[in-house]
């Protein structure tokens, strides 16, 4: 054989023999956060929380931004940058839900608030209303609104949506029997799926999904 082609099969295994005893005497470095459960990194962040922050992780206000009930609390701004504060209503757009959300994590433990918004029937465009849908008996139709809706949301900031509204309604007189899906309680059970389907997508945590 050519002396050039031995030397340079020697070299080669010579390399791969250096490399291969270099690989297994390296220590392997586990990120052993990743590795925990939910359940132990939940608990892992509880242990350092104070009585204050647990308390406050409880707590909701709802924007100043919105029509509705409005939090008087003036000390709203400091709540949220010592992590008083767990999750806000009516935060419309994202320009005020990052803001919003940067000072949430000046706290201590960083932990983000979750915005809830009530997405009834469509974020920025407009569905027809919940009961105007369940007449058309069109559970495709109805499950694709809510995915609509669930992306527009979510690009906004928005992590929540009170819908679908599942109450069986059977008097006119109260104020919220548009929301739901009518009077049968088989096609209000199959409507309510569909919808869930819709704003939830295939998991949350995806970027065109809200919890229902």
């Amino acid at each position: 054989m050519n002396k050039k082609l031995i030397l340079s099969v020697f070299i080669l295994l010579t390399l791969s023999f250096t490399f291969q005893v270099q690989s297994k005497s390296k220590p392997v470095i586990k990120n052993t956060y990743i590795q925990k459960s939910l359940a132990e990194r939940v608990d892992s962040v509880l242990a350092l929380m104070t009585l204050d922050e647990k308390v406050g992780q409880l707590n909701q206000y709802s924007s100043s931004w919105a029509t509705g009930p409005v939090s008087l609390d003036t000390t709203k701004l400091q709540d949220l940058k010592d992590g008083k504060v767990g999750s806000m209503l009516n935060v419309r757009g994202v320009d005020k839900t990052t803001t919003i959300q940067k000072m949430a994590m000046e706290s201590r433990l960083k932990i983000p608030l979750i915005f809830g918004l009530d997405v009834i029937h469509g974020y920025k465009t407009t569905f027809p209303i919940p009961l105007a849908e369940a007449c058309s008996w069109d559970l495709a139709a109805m499950e694709q609104s809510a995915h609509f809706a669930a992306i527009e949301a979510a690009a906004s900031g928005i992590h929540w949506t009170f819908a679908p509204m599942v109450d069986i309604a059977r008097d006119p007189r109260w104020g919220r029997v548009m929301e739901g899906a009518g009077e049968d309680t088989y096609l209000g059970c199959t409507i309510a799926k569909a919808r869930v389907k819709g704003f939830q997508g295939n998991g949350l945590g995806n970027t065109d999904a809200v919890m229902a």
